[in-house]
């Protein structure tokens, strides 16, 4: 039995009995009944992710997967493939958003080359990265499969390797990205998945204009004319038109659920690798939390086919994890209502009349 098939077998929906007790005491605490809203529903998801009402959160980290695209060769995105490895410096270096985002949340941010088109090895061998790169970028889609099936596979075990690899002293997970041209396969796996038009879903991604954004959607319709993905298939999908990073944020997403730990989506392209993940197996949507909605206009359709709520709204269109660093804060914050907030009993204070 192949590691993605033990991993799956471990994964079982949220502990019911977990979202009772701790509904019972988010319904007694002293505030009017469910004022904190969202905040209140996160609680208890989080009690049913973790089989605790005093869930563990405080030792978090940002897994930001890095991998190039053969897309690029199209001309689908405004930025040169050369700086998806200089990105990758200046996570290394400290110097990116999800650096002082992560930092604001008490997160550590671990990059992983799943696949850029450059030699990290220096980087690699000081301990700086973890290397799972499974080649040098994807083929071109637009030509034929992004990678083989047994590529797309080796991805998504990269990714529960990792989640695996740091469960013992991470308690909550958030998925983070850096690929030029990622929004394309991005698209084009939303595409699939929800069944929604390319004109719907296709976004600016770096800042594209009009006639660059008109492009995109026809490069996008190739892609599927070409590839066909089988959308009920997670892995034939990654293979005909995913990414690398795609896929490892996919073995991520299903690593975190084995071992019954929440998982802080991050936007449009963390969103397709959760697409992903849940086309694999679909009950690690109980373990999945979606951050914000980014500005890409088909974050929204992919949020609805998960069942997932964005904790956030900001016109956010960074990736590399920087929306789940901020939603972190909210979910130490859902932890402290159930477990800091006295109930009408422990606090003495009348309740409201029934």
């Amino acid at each position: 039995m192949s590691l993605l098939q033990r991993t799956i077998k471990k994964i079982y929906p949220q502990d019911s009995d977990s979202r009772d007790l701790a509904k019972q005491r988010l319904d007694q605490l002293a505030l009017p009944h469910w004022s904190l809203g969202d905040l209140m529903d996160l609680s208890m998801d989080l009690a049913g992710i973790t089989r605790s009402i005093k869930p563990a959160v405080s030792r978090k980290a940002i897994i930001t997967m890095a991998g190039d695209h053969g897309v690029v060769a199209e001309g689908v995105s405004k930025f040169p493939q050369e700086v998806t490895p200089q990105m990758v410096y200046n996570f290394v270096n400290g110097g990116a958003g999800i650096n002082a985002l992560a930092k604001q949340a008490g997160a550590e941010v671990i990059v992983v080359d799943m696949g850029v088109a450059a030699d990290l090895n220096d980087l690699a061998d000081q301990g700086k990265i973890i290397n799972k790169k499974v080649g040098l970028g994807t083929d071109n889609i637009t030509k034929g499969p992004a990678m083989s099936l047994a590529m797309a596979t080796r991805c998504v075990e990269s990714g529960i390797d990792i989640a695996y690899e740091l469960g013992e002293r991470i308690d909550i997970f958030g998925t983070g990205d850096m690929g030029i041209g990622n929004t394309t396969p991005s698209t084009a796996i939303a595409a699939v998945i929800t069944g929604k038009p390319i004109e719907e879903l296709t976004g600016r991604g770096t800042g594209l204009d009009d006639e660059q954004l008109a492009h995109k959607q026809q490069v996008i319709r190739k892609i599927l004319d070409r590839n066909k993905p089988d959308p009920k298939n997670g892995l034939d999908i990654l293979a005909k038109v995913g990414g690398f990073e795609i896929g490892g944020i996919a073995g991520l997403i299903i690593g975190a659920a084995a071992q019954r730990k929440p998982v802080v989506v991050d936007g449009f392209i963390s969103s397709a690798g959760a697409l992903i993940a849940c086309a694999i197996e679909p009950f690690v949507r109980d373990f999945i939390i979606c951050a914000h909605r980014s500005m890409e206009p088909g974050h929204r359709a992919m949020q609805e086919k998960l069942g997932c709520r964005p904790l956030l709204d900001l016109n956010l269109r960074l990736g590399e994890g920087t929306g789940a660093a901020l939603a972190m804060n909210l979910v130490e914050a859902a932890v402290a209502i159930l477990t800091e907030v006295a109930t009408f009993e422990e606090a003495a204070v009348a309740g409201a009349d029934k």
